[in-house]
């Protein structure tokens, strides 16, 4: 069997785009129609949803849709059936009858308007205004400027202070002209510089020591909080009276503060050229003084003078640890360490639970906002990503972790956020995604970078998995890769067990708004439909329709959420248990005989996925901090599923003279002299060379004419390493290095150990072996088939 795992590295037959055209993956492909059935499937039924992913084929049109009667208010969709004759369809969801209104007078079944066309599942509905006079006022007050306010960490080293001033200068050429820029500068104390004051430069301080509430912020900088301005009437996110078209307050206003940036870039350079480490002094065997609790405050603070509905983004540039005030993770003296996962688990942070629940406020203050935390965290030891975690992602932020703002993992991936065309991310702002499904499913909750709502309804399922109670989410922030986690429960009501026909297919509809990278709101709606599957007379439908992938990254993002929250979980067993119950539902076998057992071909990776889950940064946090501990989840939960099968899972390719690059087994056995190996690790992008190779390069072999072909197999996995990483962000940390050199840790790490120092003597020469008393895939396997046989 492990030998069958083994070969089964690349998927099958994978279509180009998994996704499809969708951009939803689902566990299981086939339902099973009860809940104890469901129980028996082991993996829970959830599905991942891509909601804005760009898709070429994707339909958009230009009108407002059409929706069934509340309180179903699902969309027209190509499910729907339809009477021509009586101009009637049929919600697919809630079998409710519905009119077509009259501007639908001309359809027919030769003409059907765009969201009916069978292969438009995915529509994206790109609504005019109203009436005229709306669409005069929407011409004339342009579309709401991006915001982009900057927070940046002065507590640095000269040389750190360098790079992050180069790299915003670098940022503030790529923003676009009338995107709004701010600027808060902290160490000891918050900087707030009045940007529109140009004569000379006009800051507001905060003191770093206490907590500030957004009142307090606004009363201090002469502003008002959005939308409660004395004699401001009229429906919220409309323009008020005396309000400037890009929806700011005039002079008592935020203009101050938030400038386009053509208008401030001089100022905004000569500011960085000023602009010093903090001169605040620090004592011997001290940390610097730092309060980056409240320079967050301050920036959310003053976003809330903004319009409802302004997209902005606070971008944080954090360089370490926060010493004072609120959001404080560990105190001035040195000799206090910043908390590990030890602390943690043994409850010795003393700081922990005070800044997550500082941050916890911080979130839910954004999030009414619906404004974005980004996250750029760039030093040796750990700055508090843990515990600001809660913000950046209930607000849907981006992070970035590296070790200094020199380092290309923080340039490359800074450089990113701002840049179009081709290399964009597509970021948009103020998303909400919304629910509707068959009667007999209910939501248990979704795991990712959204805030439930707190819609209840009676689609919302007892248990709670993640942002649950709810039937919508807000996504403040969202982007073209973002994918969520959604659970199911299956609960058939009393009625749809009587006898007759019931309804072989179930649907569910995605509802998206958002608003786009211009500006313009839109809505995407996805509907799909699974077929129900009495699963206690086959099992086949079941198996056939189980999406292996999907089910090992659920699995992830569901341990993870465990081990976050409830304090004794163990994680491996949790995961054996479950794999071994798998296997023994949906194996093939004969009673006791290990031997006898098969896996179906889409159950056949799986065991080696959780080998590889068992093993990865996800529930070994042994060796790590709960910084990256918080890192490498947060990007797990919001990531592709082929993107997160990588985290779990790496790929190895292997290059060689006597053969183009071949994907390789993830084991040790792979390691040869005269081969270089690429893995890709997605955090990490690995290019080790081996000894022969090693020593070849070091003899300058690829630089003489008649080694030409050496040379091509150098160049080969940098050019390959490249195109991984010019595609991904964060950009992952490219490591080059040599075998039996320090840096091929970063490789040996990843291996499956089917040759350990026990075994070293039946190793073939120029291969490797690691020193581990880690069970080997094949062990593994081994057990698991004795197990899953017993009667």
């Amino acid at each position: 069997m492990a030998a069958d795992l083994a070969g089964g590295g690349g998927g099958g037959a994978a279509a180009a785009d998994p996704d499809g055209p969708d951009g939803v993956r689902m566990t299981w492909n086939a339902w099973p129609r009860s809940k104890v059935e469901a129980s028996k499937c082991v993996i829970p039924v959830a599905a991942c949803i891509a909601p804005i992913r760009a898709s070429p084929s994707l339909l958009v049109l230009p009108y407002a849709p059409l929706r069934c009667k509340p309180p179903c208010a699902a969309v027209l969709n190509p499910f729907a059936r339809v009477d021509f004759a009586a101009r009637i369809w049929i919600c697919p969801i809630c079998f409710s009858r519905n009119h077509f209104p009259p501007h639908y007078a001309a359809i027919s079944e030769t003409n059907v308007p765009g969201e009916l066309y069978p292969q438009c599942t995915t529509v994206e509905y790109a609504p005019p205004p109203h009436d005229a006079a709306a669409a005069a006022a929407a011409a004339a007050a342009a579309v709401p400027a991006p915001i982009f306010l900057f927070v940046l960490d002065t507590c640095l080293i000269e040389e750190e202070l360098g790079f992050v001033k180069s790299a915003m200068r670098r940022a503030l050429g790529l923003l676009p002209d009338h995107a709004l820029v701010g600027l808060v500068t902290f160490g000891t104390q918050v900087h707030l510089h009045e940007l529109g004051f140009s004569d000379l430069s006009k800051i507001y301080v905060f003191r770093g020591t206490k907590e500030i509430s957004k009142e307090q912020i606004l009363d201090q900088l002469g502003l008002f909080s959005a939308g409660i301005r004395p004699g401001a009437a009229g429906p919220p996110g409309y323009p008020k009276a005396g309000l400037q078209a890009n929806g700011l307050h005039p002079s008592g206003s935020v203009n101050r503060f938030l400038l386009p940036a053509s208008d401030c870039e001089y100022t905004l350079n000569a500011l960085l050229d000023e602009l010093q480490t903090d001169q605040w002094p620090v004592e011997a065997g001290n940390r610097s003084r730092r309060c980056t609790g409240v320079a967050l405050s301050v920036a959310a603070g003053l976003l809330g003078a903004c319009m409802p509905g302004t997209g902005a983004r606070i971008i944080a540039l954090v360089g370490g640890p926060c010493t004072e005030g609120p959001g404080m993770i560990v105190s001035k003296d040195l000799s206090e360490p910043v908390r590990s996962h030890k602390d943690l688990d043994k409850d010795a942070a003393p700081h922990f639970h005070k800044a997550v629940k500082f941050y916890d406020n911080l979130a839910k203050q954004l999030v009414n906002q619906g404004h974005v935390l980004d996250l750029f965290a760039s030093a040796l030891d750990q700055v508090g990503v843990a515990e600001m975690k809660v913000a950046v992602e209930r607000t849907g932020g981006l992070v970035v972790l590296a070790e200094s703002f020199g380092h290309p993992v923080f340039k490359d991936s800074f450089k990113r956020i701002f840049e179009d065309g081709e290399q964009s991310l597509g970021l948009s702002f103020n998303g909400t995604l919304e629910i509707n499904c068959s009667k007999d499913i209910k939501i248990q909750g979704a795991i990712g970078p959204c805030t439930s709502l707190e819609k209840k309804g009676a689609l919302c399922a007892d248990t709670v998995i993640g942002q649950g109670n709810t039937t919508s989410w807000r996504m403040c922030g969202l982007d073209r890769s973002t994918c969520l986690t959604v659970f199911f429960d299956i609960s058939p009501s009393e009625r749809s067990s009587q006898p007759g026909i019931p309804n072989p297919q179930l649907y569910i509809q995605f509802l998206t708004n958002y608003q786009n990278p211009e500006g313009q709101m839109r809505l995407r709606v996805t509907t799909i439909t699974r077929k129900w599957v009495d699963g206690s007379a086959n099992t086949e439908e079941l198996v056939e329709g189980f999406d292996q992938e999907t089910a090992a990254v659920v699995l992830a993002r569901y341990i993870s959420l465990k081990m976050e929250m409830e304090e004794e979980f163990d994680a491996t067993r949790w995961l054996d248990r479950s794999l071994i119950r798998l296997c023994s539902r949906f194996g093939d076998y004969r009673k006791d005989d290990p031997a006898s057992f098969t896996l179906h071909p889409n159950f056949s990776i799986f065991p080696q996925f959780m080998f590889n889950l068992r093993r990865s940064q996800f529930v070994q946090v042994f060796n790590n901090s709960p910084d990256e501990t918080a890192y490498f989840r947060m990007l797990l939960n919001r990531e592709s599923i082929t993107n997160s099968v990588v985290m779990i899972q790496p790929s190895l390719l292997s290059y060689s003279f006597n053969s183009p690059p071949a994907p390789a087994l993830l084991d040790v056995a792979s390691i040869s002299a005269d081969h270089i190996l690429l893995l890709d690790a997605y955090f990490s992008v690995v290019i080790f060379h081996g000894m022969t190779i090693a020593q070849w390069r070091n003899m300058g072999y690829q630089n003489q004419p008649e080694h030409q072909a050496f040379a091509q197999l150098l160049q080969a996995p940098q050019d390959d390493a490249q195109i991984i990483i010019r595609d991904r962000f964060p950009v992952p940390r490219l490591v080059i290095c040599d075998q039996h050199g320090s840096q091929a840790r970063f490789l040996l790490a990843k291996l499956n150990p089917s040759a350990t120092y026990n075994s070293a003597h039946e190793v073939a020469p120029g291969s490797d072996v690691i020193f581990t008393d880690d069970v080997s895939l094949q062990v593994f396997c081994e057990h698991l088939q004795r197990l899953a046989v017993q009667s």
